[in-house]
C-alpha cells in the first residue's frame, strides 16, 4: 500500500477526491494555471488581471472590521510605476512583506483607485521558466502548495514508469512524447507549448480508447439478430399519424421512416433520437411503439422518474385512444397486489405497452415478446441498467431519446455505437421565451410573479444545485420559506428527498393551479410538462451547465405563450456573464449544447456514471474535435487490422475497459 502522506488531514482530503495512489496524484491534472509573467503596464484596463514586480515603499496599513482584516501598501516597480495593493483577510502579510525584498504580485486592477486587489504574492522576481503555476481542483481543506508537493513526491516514486496504451507506430506517427514526460510538462510547464504537448498525448489516447470501445460495441451489435418478425407497413403506421391532433413536421416524418426502416432490418436497431426541447421526440417514439404493436410485439417505455413515467403514460393513453393498444403503468408506489397483476399480464402478453421506471428491468418482470425498448432521457440511466432491460427481450430493438442535442457530425462521432436521428424543426409554434440576468433584489422578480399570477399562470422557482447543501436541500427549503411568507397558500415544494407520494401531491397541486408557485431543485429538468407555466426563476444559475439551464427553461412557454426566464444572482463575474449571455441571446438547443461543451471543458471519463453527453477527462469535444476525428479513423484501421500484435494488445485493453466500466452500446 503506497503511503502518500503522514498527515491525517491531507489523507482524508485525498480520500474524498478518490486519490489513493501516486499514479492517481499524477493524473489529477491542473484545472488552470496562474501566469506570473509581468504585465505591460503602459495601457491597463479596469478589472484586468495583472502581474507586477516591485518593492514596497512606505508603511503597511492594517484595518480590522469585525472578522474582516484589510491590509494595503504601496509598491514601486523597476520602471517607476506606483500601485496600491489591497489584501483581505491575510494578516500574515504584515510579517511577510518588507521594504528590502522584491515581490511578484498578481491581482485585479481597479483603474479608478489605481489599486490591485491581491490574488497572489511571491518573494523575489521569477525566472521565465517559472511563470506558469498550476492551480488544482481540491477540497477546501487541501492547499494548492500541499498538492504540488505531493505531485513532486509522486514523480520521484513512480513518474518514470508510466507508459501510454498506444501502439508504438502511432507514437512515431504523431511524434508523441512519453507519458511520463507528458505529465511532467503538464504539472511543471516552462511555457504554454509544454502544456499543449503534454495534453495532446492524453487527449489523443482518451479519444482513441473511446473510439475503439464504441466501434467494438457497434461491431458486436451487428452480430445480434431479431427472431422472425412481421414486416411493418408504413401505410398502416400512417393510420396512427393521421389520427394525431396535429401534423408532424418533415423532420419528425423522416425520423419515423428511419426508425421503421431499422425495425424492419434483421439486425437489431440501436438508435438515438435527439432534438431540442419541444421538437416532438415523444410523438416520434409513440409512432415507433405503434409500429412495434403492428408486428405483434410488446413495447417498454422507460422514464427516469415516477412523475415523468405517469406523464408519458397519460400522453400515450391519449395518443392511442382510438387504437386497440393495451397500456399499463408500472412504478414503485403501486401496491404489491397491483404490481403482481401487471407483471402477470405482461408475461401473458395481455399488455402491449408498459410504461415505467427502473421497475421495468427488475428481476421478476418477464416479457412475452418484447420487441422495442424506448428509454427517455437516456443519460439518466446507468448503461448497465439499459443493458438489463434490453436483455429481457429476445434481442429487442432499442430507441434512446436525448434532449441534449448536438450537431449531427459531432453526434455521429460521439455516439459511435448508435445510429442518430435528429429532429431539427418545431411543430406548430416555436417557444417565445425571454431570458434575463437579474440580481436578487431586482424589482423585475416581484413584478413578473405578480403578472403571471394575475394571468392565472404557473411559476417555477429553481433552487441552486450546490454540493454543500444538497444533502439537506437547504437552498430549496430556504427559498420555499421565503416565498411561502410572501405568497401565503400559493407555494409548494418539490425535491429529490421527498417521499414519492409527497412529490406526486406537490406536482399535482402545482399543475392544477391550486398552488401556482413551485419551488424545486433541478428534478424538474427532466421532461415535466405543465403547459400553463410561463415564468421561471433560476437562482445561482452558474451552478448548472448551459444545457441543463436550457432544459430547465424548456419547462415554460409550452403552449406558445410569451414566457420569461430570470437568471438570479448577485456576484456574476465576466466568465459567468459570458456563459449566461449564451442563454439570453439564444433559444437554439443545438447552439447552446455546443457552447456548453466548449465552455465547460473536459469532465469525468465516460462510463457507468455518465450523464448527458459522454464526458471526458481530458478531451473537449468542440476544441479537440479534429483530433477526435483522427483518433476515430485510427480506431477503424486498428479494428480492420486486428491481427497486428500492437493492435491486438490495444483492442484487448479496450475490451477490458468495456467489461470494467459497463460501457456498452445499450
Amino acid at each position: 500500500m503506497e503511503k502518500l502522506t503522514s498527515s491525517l488531514r491531507i489523507k482524508a482530503a485525498l480520500d474524498r477526491m478518490n486519490i489513493k495512489t501516486f499514479k492517481d496524484v499524477l493524473y489529477h491534472l491542473p484545472r488552470t494555471y496562474d501566469s506570473f509573467e509581468p504585465t505591460d503596464l503602459t495601457s491597463l484596463e479596469d478589472k484586468q488581471k495583472i502581474v507586477i514586480v516591485g518593492k514596497r515603499i512606505g508603511p503597511m496599513n492594517y484595518v480590522k472590521r469585525g472578522r474582516l482584516t484589510i491590509i494595503n501598501f504601496l509598491v514601486n516597480t523597476a520602471k517607476g510605476y506606483f500601485f496600491r495593493v489591497v489584501a483581505f483577510n491575510r494578516p500574515y502579510l504584515m510579517r511577510f512583506v518588507n521594504e528590502k525584498d522584491t515581490y511578484t504580485i498578481t491581482g485585479r486592477y481597479d483603474a479608478k483607485r489605481r489599486e490591485i486587489n491581491l490574488s497572489n504574492i511571491v518573494k523575489g522576481e521569477m525566472e521565465p521558466s517559472e511563470y506558469l503555476k498550476p492551480i488544482y481542483s481540491l477540497t477546501k481543506d487541501l492547499k494548492n502548495f500541499e498538492f504540488e508537493r505531493l505531485v513532486k513526491k509522486a514523480f520521484k516514486e513512480t513518474g518514470n514508469t508510466l507508459y501510454n496504451n498506444l501502439p508504438e507506430y502511432l507514437n512515431k506517427k504523431y511524434r508523441f512524447i512519453s507519458e511520463s514526460e507528458a505529465l511532467r510538462k503538464i504539472h511543471f510547464p516552462k511555457n504554454e507549448d509544454d502544456i499543449y504537448q503534454g495534453l495532446r498525448v492524453l487527449k489523443y489516447e482518451e479519444s482513441l480508447m473511446f473510439s475503439l470501445q464504441t466501434q467494438l460495441i457497434r461491431e458486436q451489435n451487428k452480430l445480434l439478430f431479431k427472431g422472425e418478425k412481421t414486416p411493418i407497413e408504413l401505410k398502416k403506421v400512417n393510420d396512427f399519424v393521421v389520427d394525431l391532433p396535429y401534423k408532424l413536421t418533415k423532420s419528425q416524418l423522416n425520423g419515423v421512416r428511419e426508425i421503421i426502416l431499422d425495425m424492419n432490418k434483421p439486425s437489431l436497431m440501436y438508435r438515438l433520437l435527439q432534438g431540442d426541447v419541444g421538437s416532438g421526440k415523444t410523438v416520434v417514439a409513440a409512432t415507433a411503439l405503434y409500429a412495434n404493436f403492428l408486428r405483434g410485439d410488446q413495447g417498454a417505455f422507460l422514464a427516469p422518474t415516477d412523475a415523468l413515467a405517469r406523464q408519458h403514460f397519460e400522453n400515450l393513453q391519449a395518443s392511442f385512444k382510438n387504437f386497440p393498444v393495451k397500456i399499463e403503468l408500472l412504478v414503485g408506489n403501486l401496491t404489491e397486489k397491483r404490481k403482481n397483476e401487471i407483471k402477470d399480464a405482461i408475461v401473458a402478453g395481455d399488455i402491449h405497452l408498459i410504461v415505467g421506471t427502473h421497475a421495468l428491468f427488475s428481476g421478476d418482470v418477464f416479457y412475452n415478446s418484447l420487441g422495442l425498448v424506448v428509454i427517455d432521457e437516456q443519460h439518466r440511466f446507468g448503461v448497465n441498467q439499459r443493458a438489463a432491460l434490453a436483455a429481457k427481450g429476445d434481442h429487442a430493438d432499442l430507441l434512446l431519446i436525448s434532449a441534449t442535442p448536438i450537431p449531427r457530425t459531432l453526434a455521429m462521432s460521439v455516439y459511435g455505437d448508435l445510429d442518430v436521428t435528429t429532429l431539427d424543426q418545431f411543430p406548430g409554434h416555436k417557444r417565445d421565451i425571454t431570458t434575463m440576468i437579474v440580481n436578487s433584489s431586482d424589482e423585475t422578480i416581484a413584478y413578473s410573479i405578480k403578472q403571471a399570477l394575475e394571468r392565472g399562470e404557473q411559476i417555477f422557482i429553481i433552487a441552486p444545485r450546490i454540493e454543500e447543501v444538497e444533502d439537506n436541500n437547504l437552498a430549496a427549503e430556504t427559498l420555499y420559506q421565503q416565498y411561502s411568507m410572501k405568497y401565503k397558500g400559493l407555494v409548494t415544494l418539490l425535491h429529490g428527498r421527498l417521499e414519492q407520494e409527497e412529490k406526486l401531491r406537490a406536482f399535482e397541486k402545482f399543475k392544477s393551479g391550486e398552488k401556482p408557485i413551485l419551488v424545486a431543485t433541478s428534478v424538474v429538468e427532466v421532461g415535466i410538462d405543465v403547459p400553463n407555466a410561463s415564468l421561471m426563476l433560476i437562482y445561482a444559475p452558474t451552478h448548472f451547465g448551459l444545457a441543463s439551464l436550457h432544459q430547465l427553461r424548456g419547462r415554460i412557454g409550452r403552449k406558445g405563450q410569451p414566457s420569461t426566464c430570470l437568471l438570479v444572482g448577485d456576484d456574476f463575474d465576466e466568465i459567468d456573464e459570458e456563459k449566461l449571455n449564451v442563454l439570453v441571446n439564444s433559444n437554439d438547443g443545438f447552439y447552446i449544447a455546443e457552447k456548453d461543451l466548449l465552455l465547460r471543458g473536459p469532465g469525468e471519463l465516460s462510463g457507468v456514471s455518465q450523464s448527458g453527453l459522454p464526458s471526458f477527462r481530458y478531451v473537449n469535444l468542440i476544441s479537440d474535435f479534429e483530433m477526435f476525428k483522427y483518433a476515430r479513423k485510427d480506431a477503424e484501421e486498428i479494428i480492420s487490422d486486428a491481427d497486428n500484435d500492437d493492435n491486438r494488445l490495444i483492442i484487448e485493453k479496450a475490451k477490458i475497459l468495456i467489461e470494467r466500466d459497463g460501457f456498452v452500446g445499450v
